[in-house]
């Protein structure tokens, strides 16, 4: 590494920052309604299946990828494939990621307002159906959409001012263990609630009548989204890890924590919504319209409130920390930027694709394409087409045409650890990660 290129100081501050980049409002937000609406434990299942048979071997081939150039993408690649122009993937990646921050960024401005709403006391002693006008009212109101968002992504953005030490390790090795402590409370809280054993048995018990093929295909879409795989996060962060790191032991603890984020954030609202006979399947509205009516039935639910939107807004920072840094790295070491130039780059072209996205539920509503508006163009192109084809070629780069003394070196640390999933990752990233990437486009296309 070059001695002038800032890497995580710590192991354990890698950790943080890495699993801050994978749990997100993927886990806490969009994790518990897929849940809902696909039988609940069966989809759990196939969902951990994807993590264990895809999520981490592809997990892996990004930290390949990174760790053995401590370069950004198109660098990495242009290092690890000197003779071809295969280094444009990394476009298709960092468009991605873009996207990914620019749609995700308006979810986390209405975070913030919920924080405000919750402290101000204006989230209780409301119905249900005033609950649904009250969201509805705040996404209609363009000033207020904009306003929010910007205010997000500047706190974003001043993290990142700050650097990979003092900003993005500090902050993450101080939001995870927060975020883990206030699941766990919320958790315990649910578990006491009555007739929580209902939620739980939704939430565990297997009912694969109610999984359809579009459930396997979104929980495989849910663990690329949640585990930050195809954008070239994983390959960002890993250039910044230290020769000593072992990938796969590392690579195993960030799914593993991961997955039980996704399963307490479960624990934490299912058993909250059986107790007060609301409706799992409510779908994207379950986090912002469902459980503040939850909230105001439970004892202390002003309380509540405030804590489990502090809770969406750690997990949000750390993964739009992530999400921006892909760019950011790109520019600073492709174009010789500062630092300092790339953040504001950065900032100013997320920031105007956000209020793009902010103004598709009011001004621009009518505005389609392909029947999406703005928002959910984005969403679903970057979830179901550019994170799949860039999870598709890290597998298939890694698995095919790396050089395999590369993969051995980096899995073994040059030889000082055992790695003896070697096959079955070669396996995995060879054959099953592009078949099953492959099958899940073509469904997701209609072709089957």
């Amino acid at each position: 590494m070059s001695g002038k290129r800032m890497g995580f100081a710590t192991r354990l501050g890698a950790i943080a920052a890495t699993v801050g980049s994978a749990v997100g409002l993927g886990n806490i937000w969009r994790f518990p309604y897929e849940a809902g609406q696909n039988g609940g434990g069966a989809f759990i299942i196939v969902y951990i299946a994807c993590v264990a048979l895809l999520g981490i071997p592809v997990m892996l081939s990004e930290f390949i990828i990174g760790r053995s150039t401590h370069s950004n993408m198109k660098g990495a690649l242009r290092q690890l494939a000197p003779k071809s122009k295969v280094y444009n993937m990394a476009y298709v990646c960092i468009i991605g990621a873009v996207m990914v921050l620019s749609f995700y960024s308006v979810v986390c401005g209405w975070v913030v307002e919920y924080i405000c709403q919750a402290v101000s006391g204006s989230l209780h002693g409301h119905t249900p159906q005033e609950y649904s006008q009250i969201f509805s009212d705040f996404v209609g109101s363009p000033v207020k959409m904009i306003v929010l968002t910007l205010i997000f992504l500047g706190i974003n953005f001043a993290v990142l001012l700050k650097g990979i030490q003092k900003g993005i390790e500090r902050v993450s090795a101080i939001m995870m263990p927060l975020l883990f402590l206030l699941l766990i409370v919320f958790c315990i809280n649910s578990l006491l609630l009555p007739n929580a054993h209902k939620g739980l048995a939704f939430l565990f018990y297997p009912d694969f009548s109610a999984l359809t093929w579009r459930g396997v295909v979104d929980a495989f879409g849910q663990a690329f989204m949640s585990l930050s795989l195809g954008v070239a996060c994983l390959v960002t962060y890993a250039s910044y890890f230290s020769d000593e790191t072992s990938l796969t032991k590392d690579a195993v603890v960030i799914a593993s924590l991961d997955t039980l984020v996704a399963i307490l954030a479960g624990i934490m609202i299912f058993p909250a919504v059986f107790s007060f006979g609301m409706e799992p399947q409510a779908g994207p509205k379950l986090v912002f319209e469902v459980l503040p009516a939850v909230f105001q039935q439970m004892t202390g639910g002003y309380v509540w409130a405030i804590l489990f939107f502090v809770l969406l807004f750690f997990a949000s920072l750390t993964s739009t920390i992530s999400l921006s840094e892909i760019f950011i790295a790109f520019l600073v070491e492709e174009h010789q930027f500062s630092r300092q130039r790339a953040i504001w780059i950065s900032a100013g072209i997320v920031g105007s694709l956000s209020v793009l996205c902010a103004l598709s539920f009011n001004v621009l509503k009518s505005f389609t394409v392909f029947g999406m508006n703005i928002f959910d163009l984005f969403n679903y192109l970057s979830s179901n087409v550019f994170m799949l084809l860039g999870g598709l070629f890290t597998a298939v780069f890694v698995g095919w045409f790396i050089d395999r003394r590369v993969i051995v070196e980096q899995l073994t640390n040059r030889g000082r650890l055992s790695v003896p999933v070697m096959n079955y990752l070669m396996f995995c990233l060879r054959y099953v990660a592009p078949v099953a990437v492959v099958f899940i486009f073509l469904q997701l296309v209609g072709i089957i």
